[in-house]
């Protein structure tokens, strides 16, 4: 094949991409779709705290990202951290986050909702459990790289209400129908769902925060946990993919997911689902949510708490966190 026509190919792809998510913004909200799947260690190099007195209760509006520092930005993935971490730990262990690893500045919220996942495939279940110790161990370490400035958990929803955080994401991508729930703790593969949710967000959630941390030793740290998290969101889409070709109601609900988080965080498209994609060398597997040089997507703050708390709008909560995050970093983006 031509280099041309290479070049058009990719082109196209991304062009088949953004004409699917438009169709879904067009069509949100007025169609719902019969889906048989849903249910009614840290280590010896961690760096000096940063600070040493607890930063002050944040305002609702947010700092100028010029006056950021990197306590915020750690502060700002402290956030994620822990609601990856209860997520995992309750569908993995039936049980959240222990209490000392909960205090900090700000109001301190109780992670509601969540309960273990009867796994009827071992390897998901072994999977949820690494997955579960490696964000317990994120929330460690970035509490102690933060000291006394570490901010505390906020209030998290993983439960399975049907005004709900999952609820209403799956809602959003026409999973369930109104009125309806979307119980991520009901069988393996709505664990998986659930898990998409997050991952593909923090890979990128971590990338576009990178740029804004100025310590060499707090970027490689950060560096390191979006490796940790890259390898997760290829896990969950590898093996989301791997029984979706026997489920392929399975890749149909990534892509609608996939569309659902790129009509909340902007007009940019920087989602990709699970459908298999075209390459110069045939069709392939999409493993990688990539652009056409093969690199990662990043989201800014404010995109990913679009997403977070479910919202195309600027505001300072809902979704996931119904009272916003803690830190300075806490306000969406219009």
């Amino acid at each position: 094949m031509k280099d041309r026509d290479i070049i058009l190919e990719v082109m196209q792809a991304g062009a088949d991409r953004r004409l699917e998510r438009r169709r879904f913004l067009h069509f949100a909200g007025a169609s719902t779709a019969a889906f048989s799947l849903v249910g009614c260690g840290g280590d010896d190099n961690t760096p000096p705290p940063i600070g040493g007195t607890p930063a002050p209760t944040p305002a609702p509006t947010p700092a100028p990202t010029s006056a950021l520092n990197d306590g915020d930005v750690l502060n700002f993935a402290l956030n994620l951290e822990y609601l990856e971490a209860q997520f995992y730990l309750y569908a993995a262990t039936g049980s959240g986050l222990a209490s000392n690893l909960l205090d900090g500045t700000g109001a301190r919220g109780e992670a509601t909702g969540g309960r273990k996942v009867n796994f009827t495939d071992p390897l998901v279940a072994q999977y949820a459990r690494e997955i579960a110790s490696d964000e317990r161990a994120h929330v460690a370490f970035l509490r102690s790289a933060l000291g006394t400035a570490a901010v505390a958990q906020p209030a998290i929803d993983i439960g399975t209400a049907p005004n709900g955080a999952f609820s209403s994401a799956a809602r959003a991508a026409g999973l369930v129908g109104p009125g309806q729930s979307f119980d991520p703790y009901a069988n393996d593969n709505n664990f998986l769902l659930a898990a998409y949710i997050f991952e593909d967000v923090g890979v990128t959630a971590y990338k576009g925060a990178s740029p804004l941390i100025t310590n060499k030793t707090f970027l490689e740290a950060a560096a390191g946990i979006l490796a940790a998290e890259a390898y997760h969101a290829g896990l969950v889409r590898t093996v989301l993919y791997r029984k979706g070709l026997q489920a392929p109601a399975l890749i149909d609900a990534s892509e609608a997911i996939s569309n659902a988080r790129d009509s909340l965080d902007g007009a940019s498209d920087l989602d990709q689902g699970l459908r298999p994609r075209s390459t110069p060398f045939g069709e392939g597997s999409n493993i990688v949510p990539a652009d056409s040089n093969a690199i990662a997507y990043s989201r800014s703050t404010g995109q990913v708490l679009n997403i977070a708390y479910l919202t195309a709008m600027s505001t300072t909560g809902g979704g996931f966190f119904p009272n916003g995050v803690n830190g300075n970093i806490r306000m969406s983006a219009a």
